[in-house]
């Protein structure tokens, strides 16, 4: 099975087609909540608060997708 990222110290990046759409899917749903989280609050502080758990959520489910169909290093 081709892998779809590619580690590099901390960072996965993402080396194929599926690799990219995991990545983009999950740059749209970030910004889509927090474009919807913005609408409710007027406050730019509260909006953060209120992002930051979500933002937290959608990043552990892409980092967990990103190392588990990961090649090898790209550090040697």
């Amino acid at each position: 099975m081709k892998p779809h990222f590619k580690k590099f110290g901390w960072i996965y990046l993402p080396v194929s087609l599926a690799g990219w759409l995991v990545t983009v899917v999950y740059a749209g749903i970030s910004l889509a909540t927090l474009v919807w989280i913005d609408s409710v609050y007027n406050s730019f502080f509260y909006t953060l608060v209120r992002f930051f758990p979500y933002f937290i959520g959608f990043t552990v489910i892409w980092f967990w997708i990103a190392s588990n169909t990961a090649g090898p290093s790209g550090n040697k």
